[in-house]
């Protein structure tokens, strides 16, 4: 049974950043999608930032290139995500999630309905 526990969520001001990471326990395989998602008050679970360990691709929500990154610590079995110039549209509760049987392309579009493990999420709030 896979495991996600995410922390690093919290308060901060337009212009600051913050990072997240998520422990994952309880997988096999060398080739899996994890990514992180989120979701504001009345709007759809959007992805955020994947990435594919069977090549080390990494796709990114629009919104987010060039002040979003997301990294895979394998040593310690972690999946983080580096939040810089934040502004108050990245409020939102950020959840890791994993699947091993997604392909890369499926790995890159995103659709949180296709990730079978999810975290219970964390809170990033962002004050202008």
């Amino acid at each position: 049974q896979v495991q996600l526990v995410e922390s690093g969520g919290g308060s901060v001001q337009a212009g600051g950043s913050l990072r997240l990471s998520c422990a994952a326990s309880g997988y096999t395989g060398s080739s899996y999608c994890m990514g992180w998602f989120r979701q504001a008050p009345g709007k759809e679970r959007e992805g955020v930032a994947r990435i594919y360990t069977g090549g080390g691709s990494s796709y990114y929500a629009d919104s987010v290139k060039g002040r979003f990154t997301i990294s895979r610590d394998n040593a310690k079995n972690t999946l983080n995500l580096q939040m810089n110039s934040l502004n108050a549209e990245d409020t939102a509760m950020y959840y890791c999630a994993a699947d091993p049987g997604l392909a890369a392309d499926s790995c890159g579009a995103g659709i949180w309905y296709l990730f079978d493990y999810w975290g219970q999420g964390t809170q990033v709030t962002v004050s202008s």
